[in-house]
């Protein structure tokens, strides 16, 4: 039991991580940051805060994918596969079975 939820912890951190480097591929662009800003009503100034907030990862991770060719861009720049997209969403909660 001990190791599968260690398991667990590292497909989360993993899940984690992409949800970061989705934040840093919003962040990069200007029109994609202004964007994501408009819709979640933060300022710059606040995204540091809210990376640390409970289903902040989730909600970057569901921003990303909300748009096909944001989600393929993304995939894309960060060598991942649609599939490895939708599991680290699906892991920090954005799709529930």
């Amino acid at each position: 039991m001990l190791a599968n939820s260690k398991g667990e912890a590292a497909q989360k951190e993993e899940a984690q991580a992409v949800a970061v480097a989705a934040l840093g591929f919003i962040a990069a662009d200007e029109d994609r940051l202004g964007h994501f800003l408009d819709l979640t009503g933060l300022a710059p100034d606040d995204i540091r805060r809210a990376v640390s907030q409970a289903g902040f990862l989730a909600s970057v991770l569901q921003h990303v994918m909300s748009d096909e060719a944001t989600a393929a861009a993304f995939a894309t720049e960060n060598h991942l596969s649609p599939e490895a997209l939708r599991r680290a969403a699906h892991r920090l909660g954005v799709y529930q079975d």
